[in-house]
């Protein structure tokens, strides 16, 4: 493959890993931080949300379709084998950046949601039936709370639900007496995106792989924050989506044991899942193309890549460190605002604040503090019953990654300040 990459104006880079962790020299190289909102700097807290891509996703992603633009797989050609290898490199990249056993068990799909539907659609459909159970927590997001609701429609099981407590951390012992002869998964969230409640995984997953069930992971908000290993977790599947981890929009992973995938029958017909059709049969592809229909997002996919280079390049420890500081240096400010109530303090936390202002409905506070040029997210933050387990009906949510600052943290707070001062 060497003789294809002769002619590639830009070759896979080779990043070392960087020494020192210095947050304006990361801000650099991300060019939409240079941006004004409202006259003002923008001061970028909605990473929960969608995080921001450096300079190297982007070109990679402009680099594609003005040199490498072919479809994949089923081309000789120059450009289709070109771009058949760098889509193939970002499996290779993925499976060893989550540490799974094979190129097999790792499967692209549009995002989290589509990897947690596509479980439910395929393994749930065939495993599940009536009176069978799903256990899911209360802090799921509506991606892991929906896809199961509809299998259990379709197949008469029942779904059931972890408590969680004042601080919002699981309640693990109302969990261990949920499991029985009758669940048949586990579906759970690794860091809540409401709450940032880190839940203890290889316990939930010890847990239920003692009565012979297998758990799902919903690492959306894992990827950017944590190093995380499949095997250690010792997880059956996992999902996450490229574009909360410094990666483009529209691509997503499902991690699955090859066992698993094997015996699953394909979510989706078309091209590329098949081996040969005929009017009489279909004969699918192996792993991980069968779950793999039709012409994917081929740019997105080389730029997640790059994603994953820049994420290892500057190092996740380098980044925990961080974030955790910026976390606690924000939760001491809110924490000195009597109007301000945060919700969820957590044991194990990271990166995201959720809280209330007495008297002011959160959308005022996100309009107010957009034009003040600080992005937050404000409502229910896809996690209705989470919301109705703390009795509010939104929440205002500021969310930390690698390029945010202690200065950025003051300007939000600022404009807090002014929020309780023009409503009172």
């Amino acid at each position: 493959m060497s003789d294809l990459l002769e002619d590639h104006a830009v070759a896979e880079a080779v990043f070392c890993p960087i020494d020192v962790f210095d947050v304006d020299v990361i801000r650099d190289d991300f060019p939409i931080l240079r941006r004004r909102i409202h006259g003002k700097h923008l001061v970028y807290l909605d990473n929960a949300a969608t995080t921001q891509k450096p300079q190297v996703v982007i070109d990679a992603v402009q680099e594609y379709y003005e040199q490498q633009n072919a479809n994949i797989h089923r081309g000789v050609h120059y450009l289709s084998e070109l771009a058949t290898h760098l889509y193939e490199e970002t499996r290779q990249k993925i499976r060893q950046f989550i540490n799974a056993g094979s190129d097999k068990e790792i499967v692209f799909t549009r995002g989290t949601t589509e990897s947690i539907n596509l479980i439910a659609s395929s393994y749930g459909k065939a495993k599940m039936g009536p009176g069978d159970e799903i256990i899911i927590s209360t802090m799921e997001h509506h991606s892991n709370i929906v896809p199961w609701q509809l299998l259990c429609e379709q197949v008469g099981a029942k779904l059931r639900v972890i408590p969680i407590d004042n601080d919002g951390d699981l309640v693990l012992e109302e969990y261990y007496k949920l499991l029985s002869e009758k669940t048949k998964l586990v579906s759970i969230v690794h860091i809540s995106n409401t709450l940032g409640t880190i839940n203890p995984i290889k316990e939930v997953i010890s847990a239920a792989h003692k009565h012979d069930v297998p758990v799902v992971v919903d690492a959306a908000q894992s990827m950017a924050h944590l190093r995380v290993d499949v095997r250690e977790l010792d997880c059956d599947f996992l999902a996450f989506s490229g574009h909360k981890m410094l990666g483009p929009t529209g691509i997503g992973v499902l991690y699955g044991k090859e066992a698993l995938l094997n015996a699953m029958p394909p979510y989706q017909g078309g091209g590329d899942m098949i081996l040969s059709v005929s009017f009489e049969k279909t004969t699918f592809n192996e792993l991980p193309h069968k779950f793999e229909a039709g012409t994917p997002n081929i740019a997105a996919t080389i730029g997640l890549g790059k994603a994953i280079d820049y994420l290892l390049r500057v190092g996740h420890e380098k980044i925990a460190v961080h974030e955790d500081n910026l976390l606690e240096y924000a939760n001491e400010a809110l924490a000195a605002i009597p109007e301000v109530r945060v919700i969820g303090q957590a044991r194990q936390k990271t990166s995201v604040i959720s809280f209330v202002v007495d008297g002011v409905h959160p959308h005022d506070i996100g309009t107010i503090l957009d034009q003040n040029g600080v992005a937050v997210r404000t409502g229910h933050h896809c996690t209705q019953p989470l919301m109705q387990r703390f009795n509010v009906p939104a929440t205002t949510r500021a969310s930390f990654a690698l390029y945010n600052t202690r200065e950025e943290i003051n300007h939000f707070i600022e404009a807090i300040y002014g929020v309780i001062r023009l409503f009172k």
